[in-house]
């Protein structure tokens, strides 16, 4: 298995000498927002970074210093949300990429645990300008934008409950493996089913649901696990596209 490195740690020159067409940048991207009464308000950012260093152990790839911030709507009236814009995060996940190809990195992939719509949208938008701007120069960029979560819910046939979702089951397994000390509260954790109602548009989604989508009640070290196995390996498929 290959050392993996911390972009932001090498020296200028060790970088030069280490970056060739078949280097692969990863940039771990969370959010800080609400994850019901018991997880972290960086829930998110913790699973991308975890998985993002054990990626870049078997590939040889290059970390970059995560991106702690993202976009939602389902969770911005709940306390400790901060969400940014759509334009923000897309201008700010394209100046990242577009430096990085300056640079001569050529393969990109951008991972985060983050899965709101609008939020992977602006990272795709933003990856696919920086491709076809570099083709348009005779460059050739591969990129890759991947939620473990989007992964991990195609998984139904691996005991995944598409019931599940954000602060439920799979989330708070996982952080009782990466933080387990910052799981607090599980009893006040309430599992329930409720979610926005499709195609919805509101000005408070705090009041369509309880921000817990999921069965929190269910979680377990074992099951997390599991879980970040499972998004490791389905994840190091896609990386092979690269």
């Amino acid at each position: 298995m290959a050392r993996m490195k911390r972009l932001d740690e090498m020296t200028s020159k060790e970088f030069a000498e280490t970056v060739d067409g078949k280097t692969i940048v990863i940039l771990p991207m969370g959010i800080i927002e609400e994850h019901g009464p018991h997880l972290p308000l960086c829930t998110d950012s913790l699973q991308a970074e975890h998985l993002a260093e054990r990626l870049a152990q078997r590939f040889g790839a290059l970390v970059l210093p995560p991106l702690r911030y993202g976009n939602s709507s389902s969770t911005i009236g709940f306390p400790g949300t901060i969400s940014l814009s759509f334009d923000t995060i897309r201008a700010l996940v394209k100046d990242i990429v577009s430096e990085l190809v300056r640079n001569g990195v050529r393969k990109v992939m951008v991972l985060s645990s983050h899965a709101g719509s609008g939020h992977l949208c602006a990272i795709r938008e933003a990856v696919k300008d920086v491709v076809i701007e570099a083709d348009g120069r005779g460059i050739v960029v591969r990129g890759l934008v991947v939620s473990d979560y989007e992964v991990l819910y195609g998984l139904t046939d691996r005991g995944i409950d598409p019931r599940d979702g954000h602060a439920g089951d799979m989330e708070t397994s996982r952080v009782m493996v990466l933080r387990p000390g910052l799981v607090k509260n599980r009893s006040q954790a309430k599992d329930s089913t409720k979610k926005i109602p499709d195609f919805l548009v509101i000005a408070h989604p705090e009041k369509e649901w309880t921000g817990i989508r999921g069965f929190p009640s269910k979680a377990s070290k074992k099951k997390g696990q599991m879980l970040e196995d499972m998004a490791f390996e389905e994840i190091s498929k896609l990386m092979r596209t690269l």
